[in-house]
Parts: C-alpha cells; sequence; structure tokens
C-alpha cells in the first residue's frame, strides 16, 4: 500500500420502476435533474462539495483522512423505467476505463443505489460489480454505498468488500452513508478480514409504509446500534417494489471479525422483520376521501395530501390528475399542488406571461388506467426558468433542474386550487418548490405533493397532519393487487394472515 492510500470513486446511480412508461437513456444521465448533470474527474468532487450525496460524504472523509482520491465519473438518472443498454454499456465502460488508467490503486468507493434494472441485466448493480471485480486484483477492497431501497443481490454481497446502506427515509443521511464507509475501508487497508452474512426476507413492505418515523422501519433501525456495540456492522435495505425481479424484497447484511457473530446479527434482524410484518402496510385514502378532508380543512396548518403512486422520484410520470380531479369536482378551497410535468402548459405560460388565461387539458397523457387529462381555464399567477435552489435538510446546497416553471391557478368559480407544472420531472420534497415561485404553502389550506415520503423531512413540520393517497400512478403502493411477475415465489406482496 502507498504511503498515501490512493482510492478511486465512481458513483453510478438509478433507481428502476419495471412498470415505468419511459426508459433513463444516456442523455438522461447527462443531464441535470434533481441531481447535477454527469460529472468526471475533479468535478466530482468540486461539483458535490457539501451536498447530502454518499459521493460527497466519502470524499470529505477520504480527504480529511489524508487519502489521495481518483474521481472518475458520477452520474444519476431520475427514476424511470429500465436503462437502457446503451446508457449502461456507456457508463460502465467510462468507469472501467478509468480505474484502467489510474495507475495503481489501493481500494475503490461506489455510490450505487442497488435497484437498477437495465434493458438486458436484472441485477444492475451486481453486474458493474462482477465487471470491475474481473478487472482488478482479487484482494483490492470495493466499498460500496447503497440506498435504503436497494434490492440487494447475493452476488452484489459477495463481490463487494463492504457495502453500507442509508438508515433514513427521508435520506437525511446519504452524506453520513458515504463517510461510514471510510473508516471500513481503512480497517479492510489494515488487513482486517471482515466475515460476511446476509439475508432477503419473505415479504415486500410498500414504499409509503418503508417511512422510518413509524413502523416498521423505526423499530427495525434501532436495533442497529446495539449490534454496532457488539462489534458487528450491520445494515438494512426495505426494497425497491416496483423493481420486478427475484431479488426485488428487503434484505440485511452483516459484517464481523467471526462468521458466527455475523451470522448470529443477520439471524436477529432476519427475526425481527418476521415480527412486525403485520405492521408494515399503511392505510391510504381514496382521492375521494382527500377530497373530504380538503374540503374540511381550515386555516392554520395545512393539510398535507401526498399522492404516492405518481411519485416521479420511484419512476412516476408526475402527470396524473386522479387528486387534482377530485379537489376540483369537491369545490376544495385553498389547495395547493405540485409538482406537475406538462411542458406544454409550462411553455404556454410563459408565452403568455403572468396574468394570462389560457384553456389546456393538463397531464393525463402516460396512459397510466383510470387516469385522464385534466381539461379546464388557467390563469398565469408565477413564473420561473427552473433553477430552483434547495432549502430543505435533504437536498439543501443542491438546485433543482425543473425546466420552464409555471404556477398555474384553476379558473373554477367553485374551487379554488394553485397547481405548479414543470417541464422537467422532479419531486415535490422540498418546499422551495413552492416558494422560489412566491408561493407559501403554510398559507394555504391543503398542499397535495407527488411524493411518497421524502417530502415529511420539510413538510411534516408545516402541517397539521399528512394523508397518503391512492390516486392512479405507475409507481405501485398497493402491492397485493399489482402484476407482479418476475418476484420470487416465495416473496408476500401482503402481510401473512393467520
Amino acid at each position: 500500500m502507498h504511503s498515501k492510500p490512493r482510492i478511486a470513486i465512481a458513483g453510478f446511480q438509478h433507481e428502476t420502476n419495471c412498470f415505468g412508461t419511459t426508459k433513463a437513456g444516456l442523455a438522461e444521465f447527462e443531464m441535470a435533474d434533481s441531481w447535477p448533470a454527469m460529472l468526471h474527474g475533479d468535478a466530482v468532487i468540486a461539483e458535490t462539495r457539501g451536498m447530502n450525496l454518499p459521493i460527497a460524504g466519502f470524499a470529505k472523509a477520504a480527504e480529511d483522512a489524508g487519502m489521495e482520491l481518483v474521481p472518475i465519473l458520477w452520474c444519476a438518472a431520475e427514476p424511470s423505467a429500465h436503462v437502457s443498454d446503451d446508457a449502461f454499456e456507456t457508463i460502465c465502460a467510462k468507469i472501467l476505463d478509468g480505474v484502467r488508467q489510474a495507475g495503481p490503486l489501493d481500494g475503490i468507493y461506489l455510490d450505487l443505489h442497488g435497484a437498477m434494472v437495465t434493458e438486458s441485466h436484472a441485477d444492475g448493480e451486481g453486474e458493474i460489480l462482477r465487471r470491475l471485480r474481473a478487472l482488478v486484483r482479487p484482494e483490492l477492497p470495493i466499498v460500496v454505498s447503497l440506498d435504503l431501497h436497494a434490492n440487494v443481490s447475493a452476488a452484489s454481497v459477495e463481490l463487494a468488500s463492504y457495502m453500507a446502506i442509508f438508515r433514513t427515509y427521508p435520506h437525511l443521511d446519504m452524506g453520513g452513508t458515504g463517510a461510514r464507509c471510510l473508516p471500513v475501508l481503512q480497517r479492510l487497508l489494515a488487513g482486517e478480514v471482515l466475515h460476511k452474512a446476509f439475508r432477503q426476507m419473505d415479504y415486500l413492505i410498500p414504499l409509503h409504509a418503508q417511512y422510518t418515523g413509524a413502523t416498521p422501519g423505526e423499530e427495525l433501525y434501532a436495533a442497529l446500534s446495539p449490534l454496532e456495540a457488539d462489534g458487528v456492522l450491520a445494515d438494512i435495505a426495505l426494497g425497491f417494489t416496483a423493481a420486478d425481479f427475484p431479488d426485488t424484497r428487503p434484505s440485511c447484511v452483516a459484517y464481523s471479525l467471526t462468521a458466527e457473530a455475523a451470522d448470529r446479527a443477520a439471524d436477529q434482524i432476519a427475526s425481527l422483520f418476521g415480527a412486525l410484518e403485520a405492521g408494515s402496510t399503511h392505510p391510504m385514502l381514496s382521492p375521494l376521501e382527500a377530497a373530504i378532508i380538503a374540503c374540511e380543512a381550515r386555516t392554520g396548518k395545512p393539510v398535507v395530501l401526498a399522492d404516492v403512486q405518481d411519485n416521479p422520484g420511484a419512476g412516476g410520470t408526475s402527470d396524473t390528475t386522479g387528486l387534482l380531479a377530485a379537489l376540483a369536482e369537491a369545490g376544495a378551497q385553498g389547495v395547493l399542488t405540485g409538482l406537475f410535468h406538462d411542458p406544454e402548459a409550462a411553455a404556454m405560460a410563459h408565452a403568455l406571461g403572468r396574468g394570462g388565461v389560457f384553456h389546456a387539458a393538463l397531464g393525463g397523457r402516460s396512459g397510466v388506467p383510470g387516469d385522464a387529462p385534466f381539461e379546464a381555464e388557467f390563469e398565469v399567477v408565477a413564473l420561473s426558468d427552473g433553477a430552483c435552489r434547495y432549502t430543505g435538510e435533504m437536498y439543501g446546497g443542491g438546485v433543482a433542474t425543473l425546466g420552464l416553471t409555471a404556477a398555474l391557478r384553476l379558473a373554477n368559480p367553485d374551487a379554488d386550487i394553485t397547481l405548479v407544472v414543470t417541464s422537467i420531472r422532479n419531486q415535490c420534497l422540498d418546499l422551495a418548490h413552492f416558494t422560489h415561485l412566491g408561493l407559501e404553502p403554510e398559507k394555504f389550506r391543503t398542499v397535495c405533493v407527488k411524493s411518497t415520503a421524502h417530502f415529511r423531512a420539510d413538510f411534516e413540520p408545516v402541517a397539521s397532519a399528512v394523508y397518503p393517497v391512492a390516486a392512479p400512478g405507475v409507481f405501485p403502493c398497493d402491492l397485493e393487487h399489482f402484476p407482479y411477475k418476475n418476484l420470487h415465489p416465495d416473496v408476500r406482496t401482503a402481510p401473512a394472515r393467520g
């Protein structure tokens, strides 16, 4: 090992919704959206510094420890259907070429998601690790950070020297998870051997029920600290339920100096999963029930309604109109809702300017069963170029790229609804998505967000109550009735009964 360890770092992130309507091509990884555009070389560190991203957390920890970093590439695409073969092969080749050209290395850090499905590889991360392992010497430490929603495979666990996984949803610890990889890498560089244990669970947890501030997440993650006090490094992945393949399920990994201790910890976590299964589903409102609650809302802290099945951060189209239509039909007052992905409506609003009124068939173009465009007259109340600096804890320090964006007011005498339309899909998880247009969510009676749980970090403190709503969308939360084709036969989509 060099006197100053040389560590290559790279990131390739995608959360794949196998039921989505559009795939992630190379352009989607090259562009900026919720996260930065594709970064190369030194820009990997410079352009993510200070952000709540795993690679930023690892880089800072490694630099503070005096390591020499060799940054190669970092990229992410907004969740969608499968990653195209062209994108996967091109980005993998860039990472592998970077490792080849890096010179002598003492280790590698990868910022991966854990739920990537490509056109040709169900286990995208496993394939990345397989190719990397074939390139480097067998003993070279490769440490990896993964998303809490990872669908971890046995192959990935075997190929990686160590995996750290987010422990919060909303993901407030992304940077911290990257940083947690550093001390383990140092132990591996010092010659320690960590034994691994891996367990996969036999039931799915809907994403809106994976919120770590409630059962079962709260209890599961509380179990990790006592294990660490006993010298075991353990992490839990709750799984991404829209990735339809045999490894779609929760899992846990454990590392220790003895195989017995690692196995014992993994068994303990698996047993806890079994004990918590009955509480792994959370009820959702129908759009009609949500509209009734909105109509009963009064001034003060707003009610927050989460359109959980149209979350673009989980591959949703962000253009379904089921909840909006129910609110309008019920005559709801003081409603703020977003973000709707409708480039045509945003462009029309910008062409007309503030105060302009136009007719539009908003959203509903994605072919989602039970959904349709929402036809109405809209008044333009605010405009933005879509450069939105996050102010909340989760993405603070970063900038959302929304494209041309507009705030529209429904020109309907029976309903008072203001909505935000964007030209680029973004999950509505930060108050800044509204406030950068001059809209103050706290002054509305009801706020509707196209998000599953990430919104809670910024919106829950200003809300009187939060309700998930099951309007039509391509991201399944009602798992029992979703048409999976490739799940492992032992995996249940609803809790065992009796």
